[in-house]
């Protein structure tokens, strides 16, 4: 199962890079740093069971560990096939603290911070995460220019409405768009999703093993995801990322993981087929915990 952002070939399950620095999100300040030599070993393995789609952020990172720094040191000099995808617009202090928003004129900078810690000279994919920006047009604008002068291949949008990409794509070809979403988590996004289907843009959801509350297991449809994994002898993580990969071949998904069993119990729901009874099963417990 494979997509193409632009000219690059990626397989749709990736790996998200948020929890390599840290036992838990890159948004907890107490979370504690992760075993540098475990996060390292998880890497080079998902690249080994045939992942080449990494997403990551300079933003990731925790007090001793950057998620950047971890895939650098694990995984250069990359594979050919290997497309890593990062995401700029928020920033952090050193110190851990969120920044606003940045300026159109910023974006550059964190560009070159990515390729600075990734060890590259330019990067495959970069997303524009906003938050609170009703219009993208003069950030998406600075970030075309960026992508012309060569330091960024392809773009893309995350944490975005339909008209921010329409605001965009009438700049510059958008290769991605990257919601929070998962089976019970925003249902409100499957209409975004046929979107992007129709125009060709892949549509990669983060926190796709989340429920409505965002945390996998306590969700008003975990019954209907559990019933299913024990009748099919997977765990319930399966279930929920191969619901999400049937919502269309344009669907990406990128868990991550800082546990080697649990990448690849990831990586093997890609074989998973879920029947069109148990599709349908799971797709009204989305709509009704939602």
């Amino acid at each position: 199962m494979t997509w193409r952002l632009g000219d690059l070939t990626v397989r749709r399950i990736g790996f998200g890079a948020m929890r390599l620095p840290q036992h838990g999100t890159a948004f907890d300040p107490s979370a504690q740093p992760r075993d540098r030599d475990q996060a390292i070993r998880v890497l080079r393995a998902a690249v080994d069971l045939g992942v080449n789609h990494v997403d990551t952020a300079a933003f990731y990172f925790s007090a001793t560990r950057s998620a950047n720094e971890l895939i650098n040191s694990a995984l250069a000099p990359y594979p050919d096939d290997l497309v890593i995808v990062t995401k700029i617009g928020p920033g952090r202090t050193p110190q851990g603290e969120w920044l606003p928003l940045a300026t159109p004129e910023q974006l550059r900078g964190q560009v070159e911070e990515n390729l600075r810690q990734l060890g590259r000279d330019h990067l495959d994919v970069v997303n524009l995460r906003i938050s609170g920006l009703d219009d993208v047009s003069a950030h998406f604008e600075a970030l075309a220019a960026i992508q012309r002068a060569g330091l960024v291949r392809h773009l893309g949008l995350s944490n975005v409405k339909p008209h921010h990409l329409d605001q965009a794509q009438r700049i510059a070809e958008v290769v991605c768009v990257q919601n929070s979403f998962g089976l019970g988590h925003h249902p409100e996004q499957d209409d975004f999703l046929g979107v992007c289907g129709e125009r060709g843009v892949a549509f990669v959801p983060f926190f796709a093993l989340a429920g409505a509350n965002q945390e996998a297991g306590t969700s008003a449809e975990d019954d209907e995801v559990t019933e299913i994994a024990r009748a099919r002898d997977v765990s319930p993580a399966q279930v929920r990322l191969a619901w999400t990969l049937a919502r269309g071949p344009h669907v990406l998904v990128i868990p991550g993981t800082g546990d080697p069993d649990h990448l690849r119990q990831n990586v093997e729901a890609g074989d998973l087929l879920l029947s069109p009874e148990e599709l349908t099963r799971l797709d009204f417990a989305h709509l009704s915990g939602g």
